[in-house]
C-alpha cells in the first residue's frame, strides 16, 4: 500500500461526493491552511473519533553531529503532533492483527484456523 498524495485525496473525495475537483481542491487547501494557522498559534485541533493535532515543546538539549562527533546544542523548539483517537488505533490494530494472522496461516499451511 503506497502513500496518498493531496491530488489523489482530492480525486477520491470528488468521486465520492460528486463535487468537482476544483471545488474539493479549494476546500482541502483551505482546511490545511487553517490547521497550519491554528498550530502556528499553538492551538489544539480536535476531531472526535479521529485525533488531535497539537503543538509540543521540545526542551533544549545537547546533540552530536554524526559526521564530526562535535557536540552541538539544540534550542528549545515547538513541533506539530497528531495523536490518533482510540477508535482509529483500535481499527488499525484489528486490521493489522487480521492481516498478520492470515499471513501466518499462509506461511504455515499445516496450521488450521
Amino acid at each position: 500500500m503506497g502513500n496518498l498524495t493531496k491530488h489523489q485525496l482530492i480525486q477520491e473525495i470528488a468521486i465520492e461526493t460528486g463535487y468537482t475537483q476544483a471545488t474539493i481542491k479549494t476546500v482541502v487547501e483551505q482546511f490545511l491552511e487553517l490547521i497550519s494557522e491554528f498550530l502556528l498559534d499553538e492551538k489544539n485541533i480536535e476531531f472526535r473519533g479521529f485525533g488531535t493535532f497539537n503543538v509540543k515543546t521540545r526542551k533544549p538539549r545537547p546533540a552530536r553531529n554524526p559526521r564530526t562527533g562535535e557536540v552541538v546544542y539544540l534550542h528549545s523548539r515547538i513541533i506539530p503532533s497528531l495523536k490518533f483517537s482510540n477508535t482509529i488505533k483500535k481499527q488499525m490494530t484489528a486490521q493489522w492483527e487480521a492481516v498478520s494472522q492470515q499471513a501466518y496461516v499462509d506461511a504455515n499451511p499445516s496450521v488450521q484456523n
